[in-house]
């Protein structure tokens, strides 16, 4: 069989959506007559009849109909085609990037620096929870996310750009510095310092808790609404919190902090991109996830 051109299938899916030669033409910019024509060409090409002519306009046939719709679906992935051939483009753009606090503050301004330098992208960093992320994701309001959740999103397309290592500290006067590790049981009945519901860092410590047989935590000690915060109040001794890594490595380093080992289980978690599945993702939003993956954090 000879090959439909799209402007054939943009006909069918015009005067099939319109129900009429005249607005069909009106939606396309060209006039009644070349939509008549081309019509009459597909319906010869295909030797099907796709639509019955009236008084009042057109009826799609039993056959229309499901030509309709495959029509639909090759018009479809043609821009999808079109969009993902655009991403591929390297002239300078922007991109909105949403990042939990973990990712924004230790990660992402090392990948903003080299994303300035390698391709003169403008990157509009905005951190808030997990939770958040994936919210802004959805509403398309950031054409690229960052989480430090493992509970992903199923809706929406993932890549794993590195791994994260979440960490008991305490201050060097707390009763745990003095010993060599503490169970998870234990730490899991121990009131924490800790994020709000909905932070990556907590929802991951709650479902390691729950993967080794605890279901349930203790209240926190504290809620604090930035890993900056959690860290502060920890070094002032208001109790033990899980962190990640790369919060509190220099305050190791120089004995601000105490890691306490937890014989029973270690954390590492993804850190994620995500973004709209449904949406090719935008060339300057390709660059920086590629960025993301290959950039070491240098722990």
């Amino acid at each position: 069989m000879t090959r439909i051109p799209l402007d054939a299938l943009e006909v069918v899916v015009a005067v099939g959506t319109e129900g009429s030669v005249a607005r069909a033409a009106g939606r396309l910019g060209i006039s009644p007559q070349a939509v008549s024509a081309k019509l009459r060409r597909t319906e010869r090409t295909l030797e099907v009849r796709l639509f019955d002519r009236t008084s009042t306009g057109v009826t799609t046939t039993e056959a229309g109909r499901s030509v309709l719709g495959w029509a639909a679906e090759v018009l479809a992935a043609s821009d999808a085609f079109a969009d993902r051939v655009a991403s591929l483009r390297t002239a300078p753009g922007r991109v909105r990037v949403a990042a939990s606090l973990t990712i924004a503050e230790h990660l992402a301004p090392v990948w903003m620096v080299e994303s300035a330098t390698t391709s003169g992208d403008r990157v509009e960093l905005s951190a808030m929870n997990s939770v958040e992320v994936v919210a802004r994701v959805r509403a398309g309001e950031a054409e690229v996310g960052f989480v430090e959740t493992t509970d992903l999103p199923q809706d929406l397309t993932t890549r794993t750009v590195a791994r994260d290592e979440l960490v008991l500290v305490v201050p060097p006067t707390h009763p745990f510095a003095g010993r060599a590790e503490v169970p998870l049981a234990e730490v899991a009945a121990t009131p924490l310092v800790t994020r709000e519901s909905g932070s990556g860092t907590r929802t991951s410590f709650e479902a390691l808790c729950a993967g080794h047989g605890v279901p349930t935590v203790a209240t926190p000690a504290q809620v604090v609404a930035t890993t900056a915060g959690v860290r502060a109040a920890v070094l002032r001794g208001a109790g033990p919190a899980v962190l990640s890594i790369l919060a509190v490595r220099d305050d190791l380093a120089l004995g601000r902090l105490v890691r306490v080992r937890i014989p029973d289980a270690r954390l590492v978690r993804p850190l994620t991109a995500i973004w709209h599945g449904g949406r090719a993702l935008p060339a300057a939003a390709t660059r920086f996830v590629e960025l993301a993956a290959r950039t070491p954090d240098d722990r």
